[in-house]
């Protein structure tokens, strides 16, 4: 009942947005509302822009795409800032045919079918409602209507400025049924939809010699021209090729440098004049996106030929490479997966992880910067500092390779492997191990790989079990801490102590003895160095961490274990050092006595409960740090 609730209460929305009513009541819209009249790019951008944008590290973060397609923010921005945007403004560039092009699994389609959907869904809102002609096959602008000799008066009434003219179908309306009074005709208002083939097209290419073109522009219908008597009559025409009906919105058009000549000549007139020409009729006007996309090879021989010179002025191209960052390869596997059927199957933390590691090192250009090596590039990519580089290097990087993304690993082939291992555990469960060997497997699988690309991916995997080693022995670490927590605590203060009195130059007092006696510089560069603090370097941490603490204390707020995170890093380091024996002691004991056996269910159950393992993943993540630490 409550689903037959919902089914009624969506008819009445439906019924709700629904509007009809004469040419003079759309002129009373517009008054209030005169954004209903926006053009197509400018509808797209407000969609966009309306939907939200945040600014982040890594460039603006627009909320329009942030939930299907993730680390692409500078190559969206600039696809919003250089090309909807001032399209939006009425300027030339709306003239050209936006290009995506990037490597295969990249994200282009995505963000075609993300524009598409998000259309459909905005000319149903309120800020992205429009209302076309009814009865008008392209669903155009009302405006039209209005006489060129009066559009400037109107303008200046109004504030609206009008583009185009009316379709020849509705011209001959004008005179047959209206008798030229505009105000009479009646207005409706649309919803873009690609499934009613309104202000949404796709066109896909197909064998040249038996495709027409009418696919396009439309075709005359036969069955009528003996009632008309004409072929150049608008009523014995069909005004329902791709580039009619997405009148109002975009038209996609799918792999468009494949495709044969004389479908790209229409283009040329309709990105530069805004028209294009069907049957035996004058230029008919179209408001639309054309937007098409492609691989870089495609390209690369699209603008070798000469003959293309002419369409290659009319396109922006715009580079989508593959995503970077680690972090956001994990979203996009994240998001695969759950529009799979796999509800059954656990996924280990740092599985995904380790894949994305993968990926992202595949696509990575080698650096000729001293001491920056393909792991510290990957690494601050993905907003980690590391020695000798900051954040405000990546810039730097980034221009020493402006291809960088266009290659490597796509995330199809890595979704493919975890595809597979997921189907054959026989646990629920798989580990980052599992997804490491699938991966691999399936390098033996692939016949178009080289040799040499082949050892060049197996060094990859390599590292990110390396990398892997690092993550399974930290993450035991934190458990096994978290058992010595107030051990950690009095480490921290005793730390602190001693840092306070080294940066003051003054001693410390034993807290048994009353004693003074100078920091215990011992002490402090057993934790700094733990985190790779070096001797000349320390100075400058204490005092960082000392200004933390006087912050700290002028804002009323208690400096404590978690309050600076390299330093907590390096408290946890040591401890485990000193725990290390222990540790190697109970995970690798194959008959525990009964303190070891209390020790390991106490962080298994951790494991379980705080960083998402089951009982069959935490079990494994223990065996396998017992061994590396048995090493």
């Amino acid at each position: 009942m409550d689903f037959l609730k919902r089914l009624e209460d969506y008819r009445s929305m439906e019924n709700s947005l629904a509007w009809e009513g004469s040419f003079q009541e759309y002129l009373d819209i517009v008054k209030q509302k005169p954004y209903v009249t926006q053009l197509a790019h400018a509808r797209i951008y407000n969609m966009i822009k309306d939907a939200g944008v945040e600014e982040t590290d890594t460039g603006k973060e627009y909320k329009f795409f942030s939930k299907e397609i993730f680390g692409l923010n500078k190559p969206l921005e600039k696809l919003v800032e250089e090309y909807f945007h001032p399209a939006a403004r009425r300027l030339d560039v709306r003239k050209r045919i936006l290009l995506l092009m990037g490597p295969v699994s990249g994200g282009k389609s995505t963000l075609v079918a993300m524009l598409k959907r998000g259309l459909e869904q905005y000319s149903r809102t309120e800020k992205g409602a429009l209302y076309g002609i009814k009865g008008c096959p392209m669903h155009e602008e009302p405006l039209h209507l209005i006489p060129k000799e009066l559009r400037e008066a109107f303008m200046k009434e109004y504030g609206v400025y009008i583009e185009g003219e009316l379709c020849p179908s509705c011209r001959m309306r004008l005179e047959t049924e209206y008798a030229g009074k505009i105000e009479n005709f009646r207005v409706e208002r649309i919803f873009l939809s690609e499934e009613n083939r309104v202000g949404i097209g796709t066109f896909t290419p197909s064998d040249p010699k038996s495709q027409d073109i009418s696919e396009l522009t439309g075709s005359i219908d036969f069955s009528t021209i003996a009632e008309y008597g004409s072929e150049s009559d608008p009523r014995a025409y069909r005004f329902d090729g791709e580039l009619n009906i997405s009148n109002r919105g975009l038209m996609e058009f799918q792999e468009m440098l494949k495709c044969d000549e004389k479908f790209l000549w229409n283009l040329l007139s309709l990105s530069q004049e805004g028209n294009f020409k069907a049957g035996r009729f004058a230029l008919i006007y179209a408001d639309e996106m054309i937007i098409a996309h492609t691989n870089e090879n495609e390209y690369r021989a699209f603008i070798s030929n000469k003959k293309n010179e002419a369409l290659q002025s009319r396109i922006i191209v715009m580079k989508i490479p593959y995503n970077l960052r680690v972090s956001d390869e994990v979203k996009i596997y994240e998001k695969l997966i759950r529009q799979s059927d796999l509800s059954n199957i656990h996924i280990a933390p740092h599985a995904l992880r380790v894949a994305s590691i993968f990926s992202v090192l595949s696509r990575l250009k080698e650096s000729k910067k001293q001491g920056m090596d393909i792991v510290k590039k990957m690494k601050l990519y993905d907003g980690e500092d590391v020695e000798g580089f900051k954040q405000k290097d990546l810039k730097e990087l980034q221009n020493e390779a402006v291809d960088e993304g266009m290659s490597g690993v796509d995330p199809r082939y890595v979704i493919n492997r975890l595809s597979s291992a997921l189907i054959r555990t026989n646990t629920q469960c798989i580990n980052p191990l599992d997804v490491l060997r699938a991966i691999k497997d399936g390098l033996d699988q692939h016949p178009s790989i080289t040799p040499e690309e082949r050892e060049r991916l197996l060094n990859f995997i390599s590292i990110a079990r390396k990398e892997y080693d690092e993550m399974a022995k930290k993450e035991v670490q934190k458990a096994f801490v978290y058992s010595f927590e107030e051990s950690a605590r009095v480490l921290f203060n005793n730390y602190l102590d001693n840092v306070e009195a080294y940066c003051n130059g003054v001693k410390v007092k034993d807290p048994i003895t009353d004693e003074e006696l100078d920091p215990d510089e011992k002490l402090m560069r057993s934790v700094e160095e733990q985190i790779g603090v070096s001797e000349n370097a320390k100075k400058a941490f204490r005092e960082e961490i000392l200004i933390r603490l006087s912050s700290y204390a002028r804002k009323n707020k208690k400096f404590n274990y978690n309050s600076h995170e390299r330093l907590r890093e390096a408290i946890e380091k040591k401890l485990f050092a000193d725990l290390k024996d222990v540790v190697k002691i109970t995970t690798s004991s194959k008959t525990p006595d009964g303190e070891q056996l209390k020790r390991i269910n106490e962080v298994s159950a951790r494991l379980i409960a705080e960083h998402g393992y089951c009982p069959v993943c935490a079990n494994e993540l223990l065996k396998y740090v017992g061994s590396l630490l048995s090493r």
